[in-house]
């Protein structure tokens, strides 16, 4: 009995002791420098977060109302800037400003694309009738306003003049009359050191 007294007795001054330790810890200088550098440190840690939320904003949207409301809701803490990066738009507005400008500038390349002679590849503008480098015919010039005319234009729209069609050289070639069409073709004379037919008649008609 008087064991167990004994050992009661020594359990209940280790916890005394263990308990009084931790006390007299968080009572101590050291836990309030703690905690107070805690409490900065978490401070910091959410000034910072309403910063980021707000320059990342700027740098995503172009409406300024929206960038304040989205530092407003970066200004909650912890919650806010985890809410903001479900929500922010996916790209930076400079970008979309440099995908935009290359659109832009692929579209004048492909453009520029047919201003060249066909022949012999020279640059050329929309206006010219005839390429300055090897006078190749580039367009039909009206014959009112000397204006230069697309190939599928029916009428000049400078000066409403209607476009006469020339006939290609396919069609003035083939286009034959029908009495020609009905004439038997001749063979072309092969050119050579023989004797052709005229010259044999004219020596069979002496002999």
């Amino acid at each position: 009995m008087i064991h167990f007294l004994f050992a009661d007795t020594t359990t209940t001054n280790s916890n005394d002791g263990l308990f009084g330790g931790v006390n007299d810890f968080f009572n101590s200088s050291t836990w309030l420098v703690i905690r107070n550098l805690a409490i900065f440190l978490v401070a910091v840690f959410w000034l910072a977060s309403i910063y980021w939320v707000y320059k990342d904003a700027r740098r995503r949207i172009a409406d300024p109302w929206l960038v304040a409301m989205a530092t407003v809701l970066g200004a909650v803490p912890f919650v806010g800037p985890l809410i903001y990066l479900f929500f922010r738009p996916p790209e930076y507005l400079e970008d979309v400003r440099e995908r935009e400008l290359e659109i832009l500038a692929m579209e004048q390349r492909l453009g520029r694309r047919d201003a060249h002679c066909p022949v012999c590849r020279a640059a050329v503008e929309p206006e010219y009738l005839i390429c300055p480098v090897c006078t190749t015919k580039l367009k039909q010039a009206c014959v009112t306003c000397k204006s230069p005319l697309e190939p599928l234009w029916q009428v000049c729209p400078y000066c409403e003049t209607p476009i006469a069609k020339r006939p290609s050289v396919y069609d003035e070639t083939v286009a034959l009359s029908p009495e020609a069409r009905r004439r038997p073709l001749r063979a072309p004379r092969r050119r050579g050191r023989g004797v052709d037919e005229d010259t044999a008649e004219n020596l069979a008609s002496d002999q």
